[in-house]
């Protein structure tokens, strides 16, 4: 059939005669090629949708449970001040010297009596943030910081054994708390932190509280600003969508307390993937703990400033998310939960599987568009354009959504970000899709933690060179498929295939975009200009 399309002219006599079985035979091979390339860019395209699709279900599901998001100031019941139940306050570190200042600071302002209240620093460093981490836990212990003694401890590791979730399960074995709250290093608890969730504790069955989180250096970059509304979808409609409607939802790793009993009836922090979070959520879900998430209370927090920072703690949530879905999908399907909760956890953990699909879209495009040439418009409008709407417009849809929650009077700003965001998206594919890969096969890998600097000023990234990393040959590689897809485009403008242009911009954008960056990073930095101090705007909102 394509053969034909191609080649729409009338047949002869002659050929008829002389060729029609050679020629027939031709067209069979054709027709073998064509449908092996097609059938599996249509089945990637037909399982992306699906995945789309749930992006707009998630919109419908937060829109449509307004009523049961829950509120900081409205728990059910609340603790009598003399009742306020024990608190440890574990913060998990690893070589980050330059924060941990900044977040003990906030730890020992949270509002809360200090009776009834203490702070673990539980540090696995191999550098001189043990050094660092030591003499600022003895200043604030002996109150030499300008606040009264803080009940501050340090427990530090010699060995990472079991990583980050390693770590609070040790600091576990010594904790007093009934509730356990917890913080990664580059996070700065508002003082009204513990007493906003402390109280919906107070409701029986209650295992964890989930708070969101913001962006102390949201407008330190484009880069940044990019990040911040990627986040925002996740705490706003994720996380409000999944939470209002009663389905399963996850711990963050930080910004979110524990009842220690739910920890410990659903086993405990276990380190076998590395999404120890999302693990234990799960587990304590299916033993019936119910999970609340406090949209209206915000946790500030410092996004990565580099873009090889940004893929490694993308490509760790990424192979996370696939190694805990390996190991606890059969648990959720083979459990009494109703059936919608099992279909939004197969979305919830298998998502991350739409990144080697879009590998396979990549590699198979270029031949689709070839074999498609013959396509009119209308075909296009009745195949093509279902898919994108589905696959792609959702993308834009769902932060256009989150930003609208969060900032009603400029959401429309984020109109500016949508192309770059959904091209940030498309250069993730190589890194994320190799994380993915090594978690379907059960390749074991380190923690790897997320560089954080305490940056102050727009662009002061002095001690950034420190803890920087590169990532060998992949940004090569992306380069060199942002040059497939810019051959793409030259091949889909000559042949006045324009409705796939933008589309396979993105894709160009996307590579070059994350290549460039990853190359390049540190090769600009600059002075610090017009941002203000944080501590004189802690809470940056907006676009």
């Amino acid at each position: 059939m394509a053969f034909f399309l191609v080649n729409p002219h009338p047949i002869s006599h002659y050929w008829k005669t002389h060729y029609a079985d050679h020629t027939f035979r031709n067209v069979y091979r054709w027709n073998v090629f064509d449908v092996s390339l097609l059938v599996p860019y249509f089945l990637v395209m037909l399982v992306l949708a699906f995945y789309g699709i749930h992006r707009y279900q998630l919109v419908w599901l937060y829109y449509r449970n307004r009523r049961k998001q829950a509120h900081s100031a409205e728990p059910p019941a609340h603790f009598a001040e003399d009742d306020l139940p024990f608190v440890t306050i574990q913060l998990p570190i690893f070589n980050e010297q330059f924060v941990i200042d900044r977040l003990m600071a906030a730890c020992c302002r949270l509002d809360y009596p200090r009776d009834r209240f203490e702070i673990q620093l539980l540090d696995d460093s191999t550098d001189e943030t043990v050094e660092v981490a030591r003499a600022m836990v003895e200043r604030f212990a002996s109150g030499t910081e300008g606040l009264a003694p803080q009940p501050v401890h340090y427990l530090h590791r010699t060995n990472r054994h079991g990583y980050k979730a390693g770590a609070l399960e040790e600091g576990l074995k010594v904790a007093k708390g009934e509730l356990v709250a917890i913080f990664d290093a580059d996070f700065v608890p508002p003082p009204s932190w513990l007493r906003q969730v402390v109280h919906h504790f107070a409701e029986p069955g209650i295992g964890m509280v989930q708070t969101r989180w913001t962006h102390l250096n949201r407008h330190y970059s484009f880069l940044t600003q990019v990040e911040a509304i990627l986040l925002d979808g996740h705490f706003v409609l994720e996380h409000g969508g999944r939470s209002r409607a009663g389905v399963f939802f996850n711990f963050n790793g930080t910004a979110g307390m524990w009842r220690r009993q739910a920890i410990d009836e659903a086993g405990g922090w276990q380190h076998d993937t590395l999404t120890e979070d999302t693990d234990l959520s799960y587990r304590a879900q299916l033993k019936g703990w119910k999970f609340k998430y406090l949209q209206d209370v915000e946790c500030p927090a410092e996004l990565p400033i580099e873009m090889t920072a940004f893929k490694t703690q993308q490509a760790r949530w990424a192979k996370g998310l696939i190694q805990t879905g390996k190991k606890i999908l059969p648990s959720v399907l083979g459990s009494d939960a109703p059936f919608h909760v099992k279909l939004e956890a197969w979305y919830h953990l298998t998502a991350n599987i739409s990144y080697p699909l879009m590998i396979v879209l990549s590699t198979l495009l270029m031949p689709a568009m070839i074999i498609r040439s013959w396509q009119g418009p209308l075909q296009m409008f009745l195949i093509d354009l279902p898919l994108f709407m589905a696959s792609t417009m959702s993308v834009s849809s769902f932060y256009l959504v989150s930003q609208k929650e969060l900032f009603p009077g400029r959401w429309y700003k984020t109109f500016l970000y949508l192309p770059f965001l959904m091209a940030l998206g498309v250069g993730l594919t190589i890194t994320n899709t190799k994380a993915v890969l090594e978690a379907l096969v059960g390749h074991k890998s380190a923690f790897a933690r997320t560089p954080k600097y305490n940056v102050a000023k727009k662009g002061e990234v002095s001690q950034a060179k420190k803890y920087r990393k590169r990532l060998g040959i992949i940004p090569w590689i992306e380069l060199a498929i942002g040059c497939y897809f810019a051959g793409t485009v030259w091949y889909a403008v000559t042949t006045e295939n324009y409705f796939t242009v933008p589309f396979l911009l993105l894709f160009v954008l996307g590579y070059w975009y994350t290549g460039l960056l990853s190359l390049l990073q540190g090769r600009f930095e600059r002075s610090g200009t017009r941002s203000a101090e944080l501590h004189e705007k802690p809470y940056p909102v907006g676009i």
